[in-house]
């Protein structure tokens, strides 16, 4: 039994032995010192880039028209024509209305056929005027005579003249039956059809016409980048980018006008850009997001996702000799896919930007280049 026990034990020791030197070495003392393998963390790596980037404010902006205007009738008529199609882009002058101008043509000729008689008259007159100029120089007729004559020719000529004004005032009145744009864009619906009676004191328009070549785009800043702003339009490098929600196109134009107040009650100043939008690219009314670049200057830039956020503030992971290290970072903006880093990066550096979550200070990584979207 003894010989046995000697014999298992010998057994468990060799085993022991046998593991201590797989799992280690033997130092001088007699002591095993582990060695664990090393954790190899592959990742996507970039560098970070010294370069020109733009200074940018973002906000919510909406586009509106240059100029709109309501159509409607400067006489009480009836519509005969309708002349353009719901919806259709104009020009100034086309026409677009025509109303029924009948009894203004029978003013103007009962009007014409005045007017003659009153010339006729007053040509009269003045024949008598002469005839009894001549007696009352002869003293032939009463001096009262020739002054009746000469009242007629008067009452003659200014019944003319009445009446040659009223003839323009009709004629102009006829220049309103036929309804024409007064600036190019875009119409609306006609809310009158023909046979309608229109009236000038109608409260609904006929139809709008809209501007939409250029177009504003208006936006709120805050107070605080008024100087900034200021400062770029006086350097004519204040530009405007309108980004519309599921375009992929973007509506470029030029900052034009500051709001001569600031609201007192949110700190924000009302900002307009005028846009060309002679592809009609964008629409009044809609809402955009308005990217305003006021100057460019040089910035250390990484991917957007290379940049980690901890309770102690923003770092980025970098990379040296195969071994992630925690730099902290301060970061100035966002633009686009990128960030701009205030301070942390020199530029150059290589930068994880995907494989952090099983990342830590020391961390033995495998790097390879990011992949660009869309290859």
């Amino acid at each position: 039994m003894l010989k046995r026990n000697w014999l298992i034990g010998g057994a468990a020791l060799a085993l022991i032995g046998t593991a201590v030197l797989v799992r280690g070495v033997w130092t001088t003392d007699g002591v095993a010192a582990r060695t664990p393998t090393a954790r190899v963390v592959p990742v996507e790596t970039a560098t970070a880039e010294r370069k020109t980037v733009p200074v940018r404010l973002d906000a919510l902006g909406t586009v509106t028209p240059v100029a709109s205007v309501a159509i409607k009738t400067q006489v009480d008529t009836t519509i005969t024509e309708v002349l353009f199609r719901d919806g259709a882009r104009v020009e100034k002058g086309d026409p677009l209305f025509k109303l029924d101008c009948r009894q203004i043509e029978a003013d103007m000729k009962r009007v014409e056929a005045v007017i003659i008689g009153a010339q006729a008259t007053f040509e009269q007159a003045q024949r008598d005027v002469e005839r009894y100029t001549e007696l009352a120089a002869r003293n032939a007729t009463p001096i009262v005579t020739l002054n009746n004559a000469q009242t007629q020719a008067n009452i003659s000529k200014a019944t003319a003249e009445s009446n040659r004004a009223q003839l323009e005032n009709l004629r102009v009145q006829l220049g309103f039956c036929t309804i024409r744009a007064p600036i190019s864009g875009r119409i609306s619906m006609a809310n009158v059809k023909v046979g309608n009676f229109v009236r000038q004191a109608d409260t609904t328009p006929m139809a709008t016409i809209v501007q939409t070549a250029p177009v504003y785009v208006s936006f709120t800043v805050p107070q605080k980048n008024l100087p900034d702003i200021r400062k770029a339009i006086a350097a004519e490098t204040a530009t405007v980018e309108a980004i519309i929600p599921g375009e992929d196109k973007r509506a470029n134009g030029q900052v034009t006008m500051i709001e001569n107040t600031v609201d007192t009650a949110t700190g924000m100043a009302m900002i307009r850009a005028t846009m060309p939008n002679t592809d009609e690219l964008l629409w009044p009314g809609t809402l955009v997001t308005a990217d305003m670049t006021l100057r460019s200057e040089e910035g250390v830039v990484v991917p957007s996702t290379a940049v980690q956020v901890s309770q102690s503030g923003n770092f980025v992971f970098t990379v040296r000799d195969g071994v992630a290290k925690v730099q902290r970072v301060t970061i100035d903006r966002q633009i686009g896919q990128e960030t701009v880093i205030a301070s942390g990066l020199e530029g150059g550096e290589t930068v994880v930007t995907d494989g952090q979550l099983l990342l830590s200070d020391g961390t033995r990584v495998n790097p390879r280049p990011r992949k660009v979207a869309g290859s």
